[in-house]
């Protein structure tokens, strides 16, 4: 499946390219972007396999994540999507699709977050995927608020690899 075009008025989602790699290795090897995401700045090759991950995504499940820049400057802002990772989660959400935002810090603070996955979940609910969740580290209170704009519900508070995590729901508007 090709990775659909979403413009918002200050941002494009697009697919990824290999090109895009240096730009998602930065992301990904920020500490305070990666502070609550796994907790460690990832290795390149680690950053390469995500983009791989990305592709297979949209083939093999219809959905997938965006690469997200301004849309006057072409500026690398992150990245949002849904995917299903089989996630050993405690509960457990497995097979629902699972939605992520990752935005490089020199973006923080501009709304960008919620523009773009807004939009995401806009095309999600297109396409009819009723329900969607996302977890959050319990201390990430800045993704928290931005869950909590996008309609995201507490569904539960578990773990994931150990350590506490928060469980957010969100159903497709009727």
């Amino acid at each position: 499946m090709a990775v659909p075009v979403i413009e918002t008025p200050r941002l494009v989602l697009r697919g990824h390219r290999s090109g895009d790699f240096p730009a998602a290795q930065a992301l990904w090897a920020d500490p305070g972007v990666t502070r609550f995401i796994g907790g460690s700045p990832l290795k390149a090759e680690d950053v390469w396999g995500r983009l791989l991950r990305y592709a297979g995504l949209w083939s093999l499940l219809g959905y997938g994540f965006w690469l997200v820049e301004e849309r006057g400057s072409g500026t690398f802002v992150g990245e949002v999507g849904l995917h299903d990772l089989q996630r050993d989660t405690e509960p457990s959400f497995a097979g629902t699709p699972e939605a992520g935002w990752a935005l490089m810090p020199s973006a923080h603070g501009k709304g960008y977050a919620v523009e773009a996955v807004a939009a995401m979940l806009g095309w999600a609910d297109d396409q009819g995927i009723g329900r969607t969740v996302c977890i959050i580290a319990p201390e990430n209170a800045p993704s928290i608020r931005v869950a909590g704009k996008l309609g995201y519900r507490v569904f539960a508070d578990g773990s994931y690899k150990g350590k506490p995590t928060r469980i957010f729901e969100r159903m497709r508007p009727a």
